[in-house]
């Protein structure tokens, strides 16, 4: 497993404590600035690096009368700074310091699913590369279509995985873009190299235009990258449900001593973790349809996006976050039942070669329709439960003018099934 323990956890990078650390840390990069442009002397910068400083119970008391959350904290900065205070958020607007600070909020908040990712993709190769050759029932609409292999299964999962991790690398890009660049964004009262000092200092870019705001396609794509990833791991969630019904039973979530499945029926063992994945991703795709609606705002600005993301983004990103550290532990103890997979492959007595003995039939002359026609109407015996696929097949006078038993009974062989396993396989994972 990749370790994570060196990145800050996902609740506390949305905490208010660490908005109003970076507010700071934003202000005083823009002071640097203009110490370095000669807009404000050695006695003043040194004495705000000293003083700026802040309490949150102030800037709360503040807020109750401003209303206003930037302004109550650089009220309560200027307190301390007292005759420093003209220079603190000299030329700036609001959006200055709280869109450059949710740049930087969800950079860190992408680095961290970039590594839950990473963590998850690990988890589902190693599982790929253990049932490799595990043979189950590959299902259309839900019905037996012909088998596929665990480990195939997995695979699959693997290779969504590496695309969202993709996704998610281009949108930590995407959206590492903060803007000092005043009122509506034409830096008539700030040098623009205030906001290159600014953004290197934190490890952002320069937004090339702005208005007032960093614009909000850029958090829209944040959201919407978030919302495909939550899809992702609902199918994987729905697909584990599916596996785990009574009726299937090919695979089970880890049930803990102790663990309860219901209140009244003592024999329940549920799969609540898919269920629980599979309910909390609505919610990030909805976050990421406001998101979108947030693209749309007056003029150079209105404020109708503002109160909504201060909902979605902090609950998209935990949730996320939360969703991906489910799945990799549920699926790194995932209890898989071959016996029960091979049971389930038989179910339909021998249909899954239907296929196999269509093809076989036009190779010695049949047409595609003719052959059909004839697979088609024994395999419905044995769905009315007549006798197996491949008894019927032998005591077939049409089918026999073409086959011959012999040949039917080496047609029965699952590893036809397995044939490309290894080229696919090394299609997927290089080896």
């Amino acid at each position: 497993m990749i370790d994570r323990y060196s990145l800050p956890i996902m609740k506390n990078i949305w905490e208010e404590e660490n908005k109003y650390k970076t507010w700071l840390k934003i202000e005083l990069l823009v002071c640097e600035a203009l110490f370095e442009l000669g807009k404000i002397n050695q006695e003043a910068i040194e004495n705000i690096r000293k003083k700026a400083r802040y309490s949150i119970d102030r800037i709360q008391e503040i807020e109750k009368v401003t209303r206003h959350d930037v302004l109550a904290f650089t009220t309560a900065v200027g307190e301390n700074l007292r005759e420093y205070s003209r220079y603190f958020h000299q030329g700036l607007t609001s959006s200055d310091v709280l869109d450059t600070s949710l740049a930087l909020v969800l950079k860190q908040s992408a680095e961290i699913i970039v590594e839950d990712i990473k963590n998850l993709i690990e988890i589902l190769k190693e599982r790929a590369l253990e049932h490799k050759y595990t043979l189950m029932m590959g299902r259309t609409h839900g019905v037996h279509a012909e088998p596929i292999t665990f480990g195939f299964k997995m695979a699959l999962w693997f290779s969504e995985m590496q695309r969202n991790l993709e996704r998610m690398k281009r949108v930590q890009e995407e959206i590492s873009y903060g803007k000092i660049s005043g009122a509506v964004g034409t830096f008539a009262h700030i040098d623009p190299y205030v906001e290159e000092y600014v953004c290197v200092g934190l490890g952002l870019k320069p937004a090339k235009i702005t208005n007032q705001i960093i614009q909000r396609d850029r958090h829209a794509y944040y959201l919407s990258t978030l919302a495909v990833i939550a899809s992702s791991l609902e199918k994987f969630a729905t697909e584990i449900r599916g596996m785990q019904r009574t009726e299937i039973y090919e695979v089970e979530e880890k049930f803990a001593k102790g663990q309860k499945g219901s209140s009244a029926m003592p024999h329940k063992r549920n799969p609540i973790i898919s269920e629980r994945i599979c309910g909390l991703s609505r919610v990030v795709r909805t976050n990421a349809m406001t998101a979108l609606e947030n693209v749309n705002l007056w003029h150079e600005r209105d404020i109708s996006h503002s109160s909504a993301e201060r909902i979605i983004l902090p609950d998209s990103n935990i949730l996320i976050d939360y969703m991906l550290q489910k799945f990799t532990n549920l699926i790194s103890n995932l209890n898989i039942y071959p016996e029960r997979m091979k049971e389930n492959i038989e179910k339909t007595k021998g249909l899954i070669f239907s296929q196999k003995i269509m093809l076989d039939l036009t190779e010695k002359g049949l047409s595609r329709e003719e052959a059909y026609r004839i697979v088609q109407g024994i395999s419905m015996q044995v769905w009315q439960g007549q006798a197996e696929f491949k008894k019927l097949l032998s005591e077939d006078l049409e089918v026999g003018q073409y086959l011959t038993k012999s040949e039917i009974e080496e047609y029965f062989d699952y590893q036809i099934y397995l044939k490309n396993i290894d080229l696919i396989f090394f299609r997927v994972f290089n080896q």
